[in-house]
């Protein structure tokens, strides 16, 4: 049988091909925007036909209904990093959070420690010699693909191809269901006064044929904003958004000064729009690989210069970071912060960063904090952490000792909150108190 007739004799539609799901069993969604959603609803209208199905994934954009109060005892979610679409499930106790970095999730499927029953993911039609795309999402798909027993494939002829690690033949999937619609698309977060700020002092630390880890959200994409006056800046990350596309069609971005896959975009994922959809269809600078690779804290440190950018919560007075949760309550995941905080770390010339703005809810709470919140999770220890940078300025806290450390973040907290935060300090030692100063007549 050749593939064209393969590929005929596993189309279906999606209600039969999610028959192949029992009960008692697990399911991998491919996330971000080649979320199935074609057949996460198809999963979802066999409720009432299954019981004790546990769906995996990570952050996925469009509903989650499996999440809901009434489908309990049917499904039950475990998130290997949250979105706001589960987030409140797992607070509710609903859900669950596996905290873990996203370069060890594989190797989960491949020792056994999280066996997989089924993958749902999304491709592109197939090629003229039987091979699909992963297009926008390679993440952990692509594995989870190899060590499922059933593979079930939405075939939509909107996804791009993309180049890199991204193909799977249609011989190893189960069953197809054809779509043509738009991919779900990742709206960027308007850019701040203060995510500009922030960017400003961060952009000061990348120099001309820096490789950068970008990350997602206002400040990163205000940073590349910043970079139009740099020379032969590259990008080997985690994932990309639409904030690379003016840069790239400039020249600034054009991978020269890497030293590890020289000339290529290399990335995992893309979370965007339909002009970033376009912009890597069949486009050979980016070269996609599985998140185990790009994360990999040893691949990271290959690239020299490699300037990693990534974003908290909260930093307490001695350095530890917490990006994962609000108190108690899982918010998000270890995503790539600490493997690229690291591999920055080990780069020649490389540059970790944690940038955040210096408060939240409307300038009411302070981000620099004298202690995290109880329960609050350590995401990157204040061993691993080099720059913080907030709109009032950077603190380099490697190597220093905590009293250096608590005088440069008050140093960089918003000016209001700088008396109670050194206050703290005092209290507890790391800073000395203050003396009175003395007038003579």
């Amino acid at each position: 049988m050749n593939w064209r007739d393969e590929y005929r004799r596993k189309c279906m539609d999606g209600s039969q091909a999610l028959k192949a799901v029992r009960s008692g069993e697990r399911v991998w969604i491919q996330s971000g925007c080649g979320t199935p959603s074609t057949l996460v609803n198809a999963l979802v209208a066999r409720s009432a036909e299954l019981h004790d199905v546990e769906v995996v994934h990570m952050m996925t954009l469009g509903s989650a209904d499996y999440t809901h109060p009434e489908f309990a005892g049917h499904f039950r979610h475990r998130g290997l990093f949250l979105g706001a679409n589960v987030r409140e499930a797992v607070v509710a106790g609903r859900a669950d959070y596996t905290p873990i970095f996203l370069s060890e999730i594989e190797g989960l499927f491949v020792s056994g420690a999280l066996p997989l029953d089924v993958v749902l993911m999304q491709v592109s039609p197939p090629d003229e010699h039987g091979f699909v795309s992963l297009g926008t999402t390679v993440d952990c798909t692509l594995t989870a693909a190899h060590h499922a027993k059933v593979v079930i494939a939405e075939v939509n002829d909107q996804v791009p191809r993309t180049h890199g690690d991204t193909f799977i033949h249609v011989s190893r999937i189960t069953s197809m269901v054809e779509t043509s619609r738009p991919l779900l698309e990742l709206c960027a977060e308007p850019i701040t006064e203060i995510h500009r700020r922030v960017a400003a002092r961060v952009a000061s630390l990348i120099p001309d044929r820096a490789t950068l880890q970008p990350g997602i959200g206002g400040i990163p994409d205000a940073v590349l904003a910043c970079l139009g006056d740099r020379r032969d800046l590259g990008i080997h990350t985690e994932m990309c958004s639409d904030g690379v596309i003016d840069l790239m069609e400039a020249g600034v971005i054009n991978g020269e000064g890497k030293s590890f896959l020289h000339g290529k975009v290399v990335l995992s994922f893309v979370l965007g729009s339909r002009r970033l959809f376009d912009f890597v269809n069949e486009n050979s600078s980016f070269e996609f690989r599985s998140v185990s690779f790009t994360n990999d804290p040893f691949v990271v440190a290959r690239n020299d210069r490699m300037v990693a950018i990534n974003s908290a919560l909260q930093v307490d007075l001695t350095g530890q970071v917490c990006a994962d949760s609000l108190g108690t309550k899982p918010y998000s995941g270890f995503g790539g912060q600490l493997d690229f905080i690291r591999g920055a770390a080990r780069s020649h010339g490389g540059v970790p960063i944690i940038a955040l703005p210096s408060t939240a809810v409307g300038g009411s709470v302070s981000r620099i904090v004298p202690m995290l919140e109880p329960g609050a999770g350590v995401v990157t220890s204040r061993a691993d952490v080099h720059y913080v940078v907030t709109e009032h300025g950077i603190a380099y806290l490697h190597g220093k000792t905590l009293r250096e450390r608590a005088e440069a973040l008050i140093a960089i907290a918003e000016p209001k909150f700088q008396g109670s935060l050194e206050d703290f300090a005092v209290r507890s030692h790391y800073l000395e108190h203050k003396a009175a100063a003395v007038t003579f007549a």
